[in-house]
């Protein structure tokens, strides 16, 4: 093994320790909020191992998740369909909701991505992503980002939109933002003294122009 694949494994085995349990189940929970009541068919994009989507389902058995990425690992928690980053490989209206979780800023176009959602979705996006406001927002963000993606070679344009972007990122999607979460207690004290603050939100977006 080499000095770099030891290096990824002891940094994925500190995050996962530290911070990812812990984080998929408060997202988990706030997506499980988000969506609206009722039966649906979910589809994950960007669901990496779908331990997310796992954990939603626990929450809401009234959901059954699948997901999508552009690169699909060898071992996932639920079916997981590859695409090429720009086409989703499903229909117009083929599921009720869309979550993306903290994929976007890994985009060079959020608002593409966040299109072809609206596509395949019926009645909602749920989007978690980061926040780009405050101080040293961006130098923090871009810690968080290789700290948890590093290990993973996970691309990293560091995308992070502040406010006024995500509002025209919804717009040229043809989304509306219906409901908005933050200060989603995804890190314990300390830690959340540095990386929650204002940085994170979940929101559920509807379809802005749908008759």
């Amino acid at each position: 093994m080499s000095g770099m694949q030891a290096g990824k494994q002891l940094l994925n085995a500190v995050h996962g320790a530290l911070i990812f349990g812990r984080r998929v189940r408060a997202i988990a929970d706030a997506l499980a909020e988000a969506i609206p009541d009722g039966p649906g068919r979910v589809l994950d994009l960007g669901c990496g191992d779908g331990q997310v989507a796992v954990a939603l389902m626990q929450r809401r058995a009234d959901l059954r998740l699948e997901g999508v990425d552009v690169l699909v690992r060898p071992v996932t928690h639920i079916p997981v369909t590859q695409y090429d980053g720009s086409v989703l490989p499903f229909a117009d209206r083929s599921f009720d909701h869309v979550t993306i979780v903290d994929v976007l800023h890994h985009t060079d176009d959020p608002a593409a991505v966040l299109a072809e959602a609206a596509r395949v979705a019926r009645l909602s996006v749920v989007v978690k992503d980061h926040l780009r406001e405050g101080v040293l927002a961006g130098p923090t963000l871009r810690l968080m980002d290789w700290v948890g993606n590093r290990g993973h070679d996970v691309r990293l344009p560091y995308n992070y939109l502040d406010s006024d972007q995500w509002a025209k990122a919804f717009e040229r999607a043809g989304l509306a933002e219906a409901r908005r979460q933050a200060h989603l207690r995804l890190y314990p004290a300390p830690l959340s003294w540095a990386f929650e603050r204002n940085l994170h939100f979940v929101s559920r977006l509807e379809h802005s122009n749908r008759s």
